[in-house]
Order: C-alpha cells, then structure tokens, then sequence
C-alpha cells in the first residue's frame, strides 16, 4: 500500500529551505544593479523549475536576459556572453550529478558569477559555486529548489525591476511547505481511484501551458518514464493543434494540467477540445486547490509545485497497483551511460 502522507516530515523536511529563503532573497537584491542576464543550468527536475522561473522573469522583467541550459550543451555551445555582468544558477538535488558538476568547474574559468543551489553542504556542486544554499535533508527537493531559487530571482526583480511582491513572494514560499503537504494529502483518494483507472494503461500523455508544463514534465519524465517506464509525453498547450492533437481518440488517457498564470487560455482550448473529442481525461486545475497562506499574487507562481504535489499520489499509487516501487532503475546508476 502507498504510504499515507506525512505532514510534519514535509514541513520539517523543508525548514533548512525555508530557513534559508530570506538570505536567498537578499542576494538577489544586492546582485541587482550588478548583472544584466541570467543562465539557469541543471538537469531533470531541477531544469524545469527553472523553466517555469524563467517563464516569469520574461514576464515581468523588462530588462534581464534569461537561458536556460542542459550542463553539457552549455559546455559544448560556449556561449560568449558568460561575462561578469551574467549570473548562473546552477542545480543539482545531490550536488553528484557528474554533467553540472563539470558546468561548474567549466564555468570556474568564466568571469560570470555562479551560486549553487543543493540539498547538503558536502557535494562536489557546493564547493565549485561561489555562493551555494542548501536544503537539507528532504524527501521534497524539487520543491525545495525551486523555493531557493526563486527567492534569489524575486529578489533581484524587487531590487531591479521594482517587482512589487517580494514581501509576498518570501511569506508565500515559507507557506509552500504545509501547502504541498495539503495538496497532497487532500488529493489521496482521487489518486487512488485514478490510478485503479488507469494502471494498466502504458501510454500517457500530459497537457500544459507556461509554467504548467514544469508540473507535466516532471511528473511525465521524471517519474512515470524513469521509475515506472511508462511512455509518457508531455505536450505544450501551445502545441498541441499542430500535430499532437490527432492521437486523441475515446481511448487517449490525457492529463491536463491548468495554472493561473497569464497562458491559462491556452489550455482552456485544450480542454474544450478534450472534453469534445476524449472520454478518458484527468483534470488537474489549481484553482480546485485552497492554498491558505498563498498570497493572490504569488499563487499562478507556486501553482504548479502545489499540482505537483497532487499528482506525485497518482504516481505513488501506480507504483503500489503495478507492484514497480518507484525506487526501480533499468540503466540509472547500475551502467555506464
């Protein structure tokens, strides 16, 4: 059987995180005036949180420049602007995972600046960053990343760009924590009866919009092809009427996941498409979910962690029905790759 959800092992999981956002906040203030562009550089997870940051940085900001990298096209594309005025962010749940820790030791020879962001102190990541914020122990790291990071770049918007919300931003992201745990624990019984819906199903396919897509990603990719290698796509909303859209039949298992944020009607075409066309449809909207000490402002921003949250019980539930603990690797860590 699934494990029930376990509040005060994520909100104590998640305290070294939180604990660390208003230090997190700050640096960003004080690199405002000192860096014209940022390059996000991670793999996995990690990479999609920073799209999803990235998505609001080109939304806000009127004057950053903002990439996002793979460590090892970073390194093999060499970009020329990684000069003093650039600031890398650079991920890594382990601080181990060999293509960003040689990022970083690449980026060492770079005049940019560099901050780490990984659970423990120990890491190979940790000592390459000049500034690095950990943590900690926790069984949320996406999420936990994701605060960290965040901060830094509500911050520098605040301090640069004159982003009003940074106050909301740092009593907002401290909630995240029992939020998550909520969206979890109150979406249990619906994950159950999904994943008895659909544990026999190899195929998946997930639809999202903007910052959505971190959610879609994540869950897809990171979780039901890694651990329980299920073929399982994600699609942008965006791109779904020029050639996705002609798989859907009565028979599609489809995903949709709906945020708050300014491409929410990108997905509401895909679901009046969906509920037209499609029979087997599971409906993931985070405006269904309460949030209580999300500021107004910042829940299109954390919505699609809160999402994730819900659907990590789908995959938990898959994982317990199909008998695969999602534990399971065929070729991660066990060859060389």
């Amino acid at each position: 059987m699934a494990s029930e959800v376990n509040r005060s092992a994520i909100l104590s999981g998640l305290a070294q995180t939180v604990s660390a956002l208003p230090e997190a906040m700050a640096l960003g203030r004080s690199l405002a005036g000192e860096v014209d562009r940022i390059y996000f550089v991670a793999h996995g997870s990690a990479n999609r949180a920073m799209q999803g940051i990235q998505y609001w940085i080109e939304h806000f900001s009127p004057s950053l420049e903002v990439r996002r990298y793979f460590p090892s096209e970073l390194m093999a594309q060499d970009p020329p602007r990684l000069d003093e005025r650039t600031l890398v962010l650079l991920a890594s749940k382990s601080g181990t995972t060999p293509e960003t820790v040689a990022a970083a030791e690449y980026l060492r020879g770079k005049p940019c600046r560099t901050v780490g962001f990984t659970l423990k102190g120990d890491s190979p990541l940790a000592g390459l960053a000049q500034k690095g914020f950990l943590a900690g122990d926790t069984g949320e790291s996406f999420v936990a990343l994701f605060m960290l990071m965040q901060a830094v770049v509500g911050g520098l918007l605040a301090e640069r760009d004159g982003w009003p919300h940074a106050d909301e931003l740092l009593s907002s992201l401290s909630a995240l924590p029992g939020v998550i745990a909520d969206a979890a624990a109150g979406n249990d019984a619906r994950a159950r009866a999904d994943a008895q819906a659909y544990q026999h199903d190899h195929n998946l396919y997930h639809v999202a919009s903007g910052p959505g897509f971190t959610p879609a990603y994540v869950f897809g990719v990171c979780i039901l092809m890694e651990m329980l290698w299920l073929h399982s796509y994600p699609i942008e909303a965006a791109e779904f009427f020029h050639g996705p859209f002609e798989i859907v039949d009565g028979d599609t298992p489809l995903i949709l996941i709906l945020g708050e944020d300014p491409s929410r009607p990108l997905m509401e075409r895909v679901l009046r498409f969906c509920n037209k066309h499609a029979r087997r449809l599971m409906i993931y909207d985070s405006r269904d979910y309460e949030m209580e000490g999300i500021a107004p402002a910042i829940r299109p921003i954390v919505a699609p962690y809160v999402l994730q949250a819900a659907l990590k019980r789908l995959s938990e539930h898959l994982s317990d029905l199909r008998g695969q603990p999602l534990s399971t690797r065929r070729y991660m860590w066990k060859t060389e790759y």
